[in-house]
């Protein structure tokens, strides 16, 4: 911190001002700059588009469509996982619906990583399968130091994801900054917990249609999921 001195201390005060005007002015631009250089290096996962609010998409000319707001560190979106995953999946494979998963991390760190992930598996055609083992290694403890980039190398191949590709997009933490397009997009639609769902947007009843499996199923087919 730079210190006045006492002879001449009007010009030094003057000066000082200058100085810090020009400082926070030119601190503004490098900012400005920054951010927009940052906001163009954003890399976007295949499976991704904008309209669809940057989530992961699967049968993109589907209908009708289903948006699925999830924390990999979410425990409620692990049971919601463990109740509904069988048949969401058989949803998205068997192309009875558009199904948009939106993978948040608002929890954490850790959250970031394990969305990142997400996406390079996706990239990998991979992204059901590193879903459900994210959710069978939920660490008991968020944030705890469980997912790292080895770890979630590992767990990729225990989703079947063995490509030198992959571990070179999580080390890098190519998609990471995706992950804050997911955040914002989540912002716009008031969604303030997950799991959340949407079907042909209109939110689900969480109270009676997540945790009953023969509940969400009706939800669906109400939707027109046949």
């Amino acid at each position: 911190m730079a210190t006045l001195k006492k002879n001449g201390g009007e010009k030094g005060t003057k000066a000082l001002v200058i100085g810090m005007v020009v400082f926070v002015v030119l601190v503004g631009v490098v900012f400005s700059i920054t951010t927009k250089i940052s906001a163009a290096k954003v890399n976007i996962p295949s499976s991704v588009s904008k309209a669809d609010g940057y989530g992961i998409v699967f049968n993109a000319a589907k209908k009708p469509v289903i948006d699925i707001w999830e924390d990999f560190q979410c425990p409620i979106c692990q049971r919601f996982e463990a109740i509904n995953n069988s048949y969401l999946n058989s949803v998205v494979r068997e192309g009875k619906a558009k199904v948009v998963f939106h993978t948040m991390s608002f929890i954490g760190p850790e959250s970031v990583l394990a969305a990142a992930a997400g996406a390079c598996a996706a990239d990998q055609g991979k992204f059901l399968e590193m879903h459900s083992v994210l959710y069978q290694n939920q660490a008991a403890t968020e944030n705890s130091g469980t997912w790292t980039n080895p770890t979630l190398i590992l767990m990729g191949a225990g989703a079947g994801i063995t490509s030198k590709s992959y571990a070179d997009c999580v080390n890098s933490g190519k998609y990471v900054n995706w992950t804050k397009n997911i955040e914002t997009d989540a912002s716009k639609h008031n969604v303030t917990a997950t799991p959340t769902v949407f079907v042909n947007g209109k939110e689900l009843n969480r109270n009676t249609q997540y945790m009953d499996a023969a509940a969400f199923k009706a939800a669906l087919a109400a939707g027109g999921v046949k």
